[in-house]
Parts: structure tokens; sequence; C-alpha cells
């Protein structure tokens, strides 16, 4: 006899990108500190540029580099993207992406992308890793609002009809685990980006996993 389904508990899976499906934090992290340098601002350690990751782009130059004038955030903002274009052919999916992404459409999971990236940005990124279709819905921060704001959100559960406590936020910021509290939804952390996991326990995170390979097991299990 073949084993009786188990009901899902989430029906859309929303997930960050950067630092969560995409191995790119170090290069976000060594374009902005060079964006801030090319511009004469006081280049920011690695912790504090790896906070911003998950923020709208302009939000995020301007908390790491605090000592440059608004009016020079236009050349912040394009020397940013001029090195990370450099790097844009070094970056893949984590190992492990495709087999959890590919499990969980089986089972039948909407999949949505909510990240702080432009969409001309996501929208390169998903062509790069050959992701184009795999995701049911994606908003991006330019076309709402950045982190931790619910707007992603929100408009995702309204596109697909969807409950609040039948979401899943998976991100590596504290900016993403705020956003699904803001929501009203459920979150998970992962320890393999761009922020250390300590303060992910205060924002009430269902589980944080230490790997890919560990999110895979967490999500077959509890998802």
């Amino acid at each position: 006899m073949s084993p009786i389904a188990r009901p899902r508990r989430f029906d859309l899976v929303a997930f960050d990108w950067d630092g969560t499906l995409f191995d790119s934090t170090a290069i976000i992290v060594r374009s902005i500190q060079e964006a801030v340098r090319d511009v004469g601002g006081t280049v920011p350690s690695d912790v504090d540029a790896a906070y911003v990751i998950g923020m709208a782009l302009n939000q995020a130059l301007a908390h790491a580099a605090p000592d440059v004038p608004p009016e020079k955030y236009p050349d912040l903002n394009l020397r940013y993207r001029y090195h990370y274009a450099r790097h844009q052919d070094d970056l893949n999916l984590f190992h492990g992406v495709l087999p959890l992404l590919g499990a969980l459409r089986e089972r039948g999971h909407l999949l949505a992308v909510a990240t702080g990236k432009s969409r001309r940005g996501l929208d390169e990124a998903l062509y790069s890793v050959s992701l184009r279709g795999v995701f049911d819905g994606s908003r991006t921060a330019d076309e709402t609002a950045g982190k931790p704001h619910p707007l992603m959100l929100h408009e995702l559960m309204g596109e697909f009809d969807v409950a609040p406590e039948r979401v899943l936020m998976i991100g590596d910021t504290t900016h993403d685990l705020q956003m699904a509290r803001n929501a009203g939804c459920a979150s998970l952390g992962v320890s393999y980006g761009a922020h250390a996991p300590d303060a992910f326990g205060a924002l009430g995170p269902l589980y944080i996993a230490q790997s890919v390979a560990d999110l895979h097991d967490w999500l077959a299990r509890e998802a």
C-alpha cells in the first residue's frame, strides 16, 4: 500500500535570494566596500557591510556609508553595480538548492522569492542559473518596499490567496525574519549567509538551518 501523504503545513514557501539560495554574500560585501572607497567614504567593516544585505540597494548603501552625502548616492549606487557586475559570473547557487526546490515543487508547495535586489538584478540572476519558471512568484524591493517592511509578503499572499499562517519565509538575515514577523508569517533562518544567527532567536524562527542539506531535511519533515 502507498503511504498516506502528509498534509502540507505551508502552502507558500518564500525565499530570500542572496545568502540563502545564491552564494553571493562575500562578493556583495566586497562590492559595497569598493563602492564606498570609490566615492571617498569610510569603508565599512565586513560585518557592517554584511548587515545591510537584504535591504533595498539605496537604503543599504546609505546605511553602510553614513558619511557619504546624499548627493553622492547615485554615484555610490553606480559604483556598487560596477563592482558587483565584475563578479557576476563567479556566483552560483549553493550546493543542494536545486534538489531542495525540486522536492518542494513535487510536494505541491508554491515557491516565491522575496528579495532586496532590484527586478532587473533578480531576473538576471535567475537567468544566469537557469531558474526561470521554477518560482511561482517573486517580489523585489524596487517594486514594493525594502525589508523588513512586509509589503513583499503581503503582495505574494494576495496574489496566491494564501493566509499568513500558511506562509513560510526563509532567509539569512534579521531583515528577512523581521519581515516575516511583520507580515504575520512563520520564518526559518539559515546560518550560512550574511548575518550571524545569534540575533535570530528574538525574532522567533521555527528553526535555524546550518546548511542547505539541513534546510532540505527540515522542510521534508516539517513543511
